[in-house]
């Protein structure tokens, strides 16, 4: 069975016992578990031209919802790193022997958006960083939590916002979101883009992903935007 059919069953079987009008977008447990917490005390240095920013936080069509869904991001794309090209698909990545994470590659304006930001709505909204290799009814290594880097400043940074976030005790347990260098990035087949948007109503997508979106919106309203930020549509220019 596909990883897609998996994910539609086992969502249905949590939203089963659910009345129908929770399909739509309500308050659910995704929901309740968003954490407001501090922005990073450290942040990369502002620079000219659109940045990158490489994330892993569970099922990338939930942490790609967010972030085209959030100001200063020109493009967010679906894929895969940790892995090596040849085994970069769908197929494989999910039966958690390549290596590979979900992940989500963030093309932003450091101008309208810093990457600590980037990092701060991560942590809150996006996923539970305690979590070891899973994230609500997804497990498997190829949905950890990880943040690959792009340059030493932002393995600095990530660094210290986990230290900061672990000191506060912002969360019951501690993080374990790994940092490591971006070695690849491999864009995901063309039916994982925009997948939030174009299936807003599947039960996986209402139930899991949904309310990320609407967190986005309650916690960090001055970078929310209605309109999401398609990989259709993207423009991106340097």
């Amino acid at each position: 069975m596909s990883r897609n059919l998996n994910r539609l069953s086992l969502c249905a079987a949590a939203v089963g016992a659910l009345a129908i009008s929770a399909l739509s977008i309500a308050p659910s447990r995704a929901a309740e578990d968003a954490v407001i917490i501090p922005a990073p005390t450290t942040d990369v240095q502002a620079a000219d031209g659109i940045q990158t920013a490489v994330i892993a936080g569970g099922c990338f069509w939930g942490v790609q919802g967010v972030f085209q869904h959030t100001a200063g991001v020109v493009n967010a794309v679906s894929g895969y790193a940790g892995g090596s090209k040849a085994t970069a698909n769908y197929t494989l990545v999910s039966s958690g022997a390549t290596g590979h994470a979900e992940v989500v590659e963030i093309k932003y304006d450091p101008k309208k958006i810093s990457y600590g930001k980037i990092l701060q709505i991560f942590f809150s909204v996006v996923h539970d960083p305690t979590q070891l290799n899973r994230q609500g009814p997804d497990s498997g290594t190829q949905y950890r939590s990880a943040i690959f880097t792009t340059s030493d400043q932002q393995k600095k940074v990530a660094e210290a916002y986990i230290a900061q976030l672990n000191a506060a005790k912002v969360y019951r347990k501690p993080i374990v979101t790994r940092i490591g260098p971006l070695e690849a990035f491999y864009p995901a087949e063309a039916y994982h883009q925009d997948y939030l948007t174009l299936h807003p109503n599947q039960p996986y997508i209402a139930y899991n992903d949904i309310p990320k979106i609407e967190n986005l919106k309650k916690i960090f309203a001055e970078n929310y935007i209605e309109k999401p930020t398609l990989v259709s549509s993207a423009k991106i220019t340097n």
